[in-house]
């Protein structure tokens, strides 16, 4: 056995099994129905005849469960930092006894944390970039208008009737009703776009195809036909670079192109420079704990990845998405998911291991009173109150936590 696992037995048995096993038999009773007898009202004895002490027991295990686990990590040597297992090993009348496996840290061993020689970008931005970041912002606040006249260009969304065709028969779900196409997406197979541009609203075209090779295997390589019909065509109107531009965006100081030039560098650079930021804090991480030895046990990473996907469920929750539905999406299963999480899941065990470490080592603490005033900063940054942030972190203790593995963060960037 690992030195960080230890197992414990606990057995409950008196007057403690004995009060669980009358819990349950009362919520049972309300509904046992045994003949010479009025619903509700069976003694506990005949019930114990004629129904069995043994229907009680798995209510009655969940009911002591967490006594028993208390029980353990009073007499537990290791602080345990995953959920324990608790195994039921025996269970009769009198008695029921568990096993429970309580996982500590493992031995880690720190390498260089300090003094990495990681290099830290500088920023910069070009005028390309800063000319594509206007571009952009002109498309956000483009008005769409109905072509009346014309022929589809690059830009325009096309509104289109296409059917598909594959060795003469109908292309099982390749064919749409008003689609809106946005030519330049490349949102279909390579040349339906190049085939719809040009052409003019009421206009009918058939456009010869093929799949490419890395397509679904069913259909890779093949020759397609569709039939395609274009409705309407909508094109986009940019605006002009002016004063209503400018209110648009939220600039009251900009006043002429040279100002949201400027203003647009200034952006570009804030942006850039959190990127850099994040990607060094990543790289010195990354390099520290490669230099940590640690062993971690599957059930640590098992509970990391659980964390993840729990994390991700509530994601596609915000998104309208159950997990099942993602799963038919992406035709992927429960555990395809929970292999593609693991590196993930240990590169978090293994950060967090890492500045708990170092934040040991170098003794650093954190104050209530630091703790307060980064809640308030933190708070402040989320457009969220003071109250509402600290319910999301649960209590003060992970707000503290939190906070002193941030400043042993700040303290692994300084040095």
């Amino acid at each position: 056995m690992a030195k960080n696992t230890e197992k414990i037995t606990i057995k409950i048995e008196g007057e403690e099994w004995q009060k669980a096993l009358d819990k349950t038999f009362k919520k049972k009773q309300k509904d046992v129905k045994i003949d010479g007898f009025r619903k509700g009202a069976v003694p506990k004895e005949v019930y114990y005849e004629k129904v069995g002490v043994e229907s009680l027991f798995m209510d009655s295990l969940n009911d002591v469960a967490e006594s028993a686990y208390k029980k353990a990590l009073k007499e537990a040597k290791i602080k345990p930092i995953i959920e324990p297992d608790l195994d039921v090993t025996a269970v009769d009348k009198d008695s029921a006894t568990f096993e429970i496996t309580l996982i500590g840290k493992p031995d880690i061993t720190l390498g260089a944390y300090k003094d990495l020689k990681i290099k830290k970008d500088k920023v910069e931005v070009t005028d390309e970039e800063i000319a594509n970041e206007i571009e952009h912002l002109r498309n956000e606040f483009a008005e769409i208008k109905v072509k009346e006249d014309g022929v589809v260009e690059t830009g325009d969304t096309a509104v289109i009737d296409f059917k598909g065709f594959v060795d003469g028969k109908e292309l099982d779900g390749g064919s749409g009703a008003n689609y809106p196409l946005e030519i330049g997406s490349n949102t279909f197979i390579p040349g339906f776009e190049d085939a719809v541009l040009g052409m003019k609203v009421d206009e009918t075209k058939t456009i010869d195809l093929k799949f490419p090779d890395n397509y679904t295997p069913d259909l890779a390589g093949k020759k397609v036909k569709f039939d395609v019909t274009v409705k309407e065509i909508k094109t986009r109107i940019l605006p002009e670079i002016d004063d209503d531009f400018f209110e648009d965006l939220g600039y009251d100081k900009v006043t002429n192109e040279k100002e949201l030039k400027d203003e647009v560098k200034k952006i570009l650079m804030e942006r850039k420079q959190q990127e850099l930021d994040d990607k060094y804090i990543e790289d010195i991480l990354s390099k520290a704990s490669d230099n940590m030895k640690v062993e971690l046990d599957e059930e640590i990473i098992h509970d990391e990845i659980h964390r993840l996907m729990s994390q991700f469920e509530e994601q596609l929750k915000m998104q309208g998405l159950t997990i099942d539905q993602y799963f038919e999406f992406t035709k992927m299963t429960h555990d395809d998911l929970h292999k593609n999480m693991e590196p993930e899941a240990i590169k978090r065990i293994k950060y967090r291991f890492l500045l708990e470490e170092v934040a040991l080592k170098e003794k650093i603490e954190v104050t209530e009173k630091e703790a307060d005033k980064d809640a308030e900063e933190m708070a402040k940054n989320y457009g969220i109150t003071k109250d509402e942030l600290m319910k999301a972190f649960g209590s003060k203790e992970v707000l503290m936590y939190d906070a002193k593995m941030r400043k042993t963060l700040d303290f692994l960037k300084n040095n």
